[in-house]
């Protein structure tokens, strides 16, 4: 009777373990999407960058998969609203610092999937304390939900539909990064998605915790530079932070990182790369503005050490962290992303030929800045044609009399790309268009400074075809 009492027990055991092993094996994984503000591909040393340090970005990207072509749109809310809709800011865009109620998010996507959802760092996409819920999150610690107040020292937050005041020098992204880990250590044992838009490293630049300045230095005015460096490092910190609680949790297996930048770098922000000066564009139609870093971390599931040239755009999020956990995409609705999980599984996949964008912060009929582009050359709907490859800052329209066959051959393509979104917009977002006034002077003044180049590339491709 001993004898059977001790088989039974070690076969209850095993089965135990066993069933354990298969409820750990079909456990959907986790998606961790980190999106860093005012970022550009600049930014992080394995990209070329030679003014920061990013050593957390740089090794996750020697363990996974770096992109060396992720384009999205020049300024926040428009490439927001494309990643987590997948859809071209053309089809659903309203206006600045809005996401319109109709649409449906990755978020509402995977939450109707069984993921727990969370979303920490900057909304800056109004709809209130609802919002966050009405668009898939369960919960949420956020800076600019329905109002603005500082976001770095003594930030003001909204915590899950309460407004929370800190006086007492406590940092905003400390704040915001400490929450997300919380929301990981609750969820380990589910699946779960978290949306983690930083605040950092838009201006002001003001000190971080780690800068020697911090206790001194007021908020609210970084001025020039001076910090930026040092907000980069802690950027790149917190992602550290996050990579060491997943390992922790001994989540890192399970759990697919994508990061990327929302566009470019500070307008003017000087920095080093690939052994020359260039500028942050954000708020810009150029290079400058809408090329940012992106990378895809996932042990065991994704390539290690593999550099991609193919082209992505933040549209391609949504159909690829969709594939990535085996969930439905949205019916109903015209998807303009298209998956790269095959890619990040080494396999060839569908690589876009080209991307297009429609650009406008305050939305309306028509675009201020509509082009398509590869990995060489760049069509404006206007005509303007350039050599992006070698005109980064698009300085140089081309003329058709001095194209060869291959820019010829890329033009007509990029035209092609143009007419497949030709026509009106949907009136429903075109009636809620509302003028640009910016999150704050800055992001006005580069709309404005946007503006303006593409008036003066206008009247330069004029004058070029004039003279031919």
């Amino acid at each position: 009777m001993k004898n059977t009492w001790v088989l039974a027990g070690i076969t209850a055991s095993l089965l135990s373990g066993f069933f354990q092993f298969a409820s750990a094996a079909e456990k959907r994984p986790n998606v961790v999407l980190v999106l860093i503000d005012d970022f550009g591909y600049e930014c992080v040393t394995a990209n070329g960058g030679e003014s920061y340090r990013t050593p957390v970005l740089d090794q996750l990207a020697a363990g996974g998969v770096r992109f060396e072509r992720c384009h999205v749109q020049p300024l926040c809310t428009p490439t927001r609203v494309q990643l987590m809709t997948g859809q071209s800011n053309r089809r659903n865009y309203t206006h600045f610092g809005h996401l319109d109620p109709s649409q449906t998010t990755f978020a509402n996507l995977l939450k109707n999937a069984g993921y727990a959802t969370c979303i920490t760092g900057k909304w800056q996409l109004l709809n209130g304390f609802d919002g966050p819920g009405h668009f898939g999150f369960d919960e949420y610690c956020l800076w600019q939900l329905n109002r603005r107040p500082g976001r770095y020292k003594n930030p003001g937050l909204e915590v899950n539909g309460k407004t929370v005041d800190y006086t007492q020098g406590e940092y905003g992204p400390d704040i915001v990064s400490d929450y997300a880990l919380d929301f990981i250590t609750r969820k380990k044992d589910v699946p779960f998605l978290l949306y983690y838009p930083m605040m950092l490293t838009h201006a002001p630049y003001d000190a971080t915790p780690d800068s020697p300045d911090y206790a001194t230095s007021p908020s609210n005015d970084g001025r020039g530079a001076k910090h930026f460096a040092d907000m980069v490092a802690y950027a790149d910190k917190l992602v550290g932070r996050l990579v060491a609680k997943l390992e922790e949790l001994q989540l890192r297996d399970n759990t697919l990182l994508l990061i990327l930048g929302d566009n470019g770098t500070g307008r003017g922000t000087p920095s080093k790369f690939q052994g020359r000066d260039v500028v942050g564009g954000k708020g810009l139609s150029t290079t400058w503005g809408t090329h940012v870093p992106a990378i895809a971390n996932w042990p065991g599931h994704v390539a290690a050490g593999k550099v991609l040239p193919d082209l992505i755009d933040a549209t391609d999020f949504l159909p690829t962290i969709c594939g990535a956990t085996e969930t439905p995409l949205p019916t109903g609705v015209t998807l303009d992303g298209r998956s790269f999980l095959p890619q990040l599984r080494g396999d060839k996949g569908e690589p876009r030929e080209w991307l297009y964008a429609w650009y406008n912060p305050s939305g309306g009929a028509t675009a201020k800045a509509e082009f398509a582009h590869d990995a060489e050359f760049k069509l404006y709907s206007d005509g303007r044609f350039y050599d992006v490859a070698k005109d980064d800052n698009e300085k140089s329209p081309l003329t058709d009399a001095g194209l060869d066959e291959h820019a010829r051959a890329a033009k007509a393509k990029l035209q092609e790309a143009l007419k497949k979104y030709e026509g009106p917009r949907d009136e429903h977002f075109v009636k809620q268009s509302q003028p640009f006034g910016g999150e704050s002077g800055t992001d006005a003044g580069n709309a404005k400074k946007a503006d303006k180049q593409a008036k003066k590339a206008k009247k330069r491709a004029a004058k070029q075809k004039a003279g031919t």
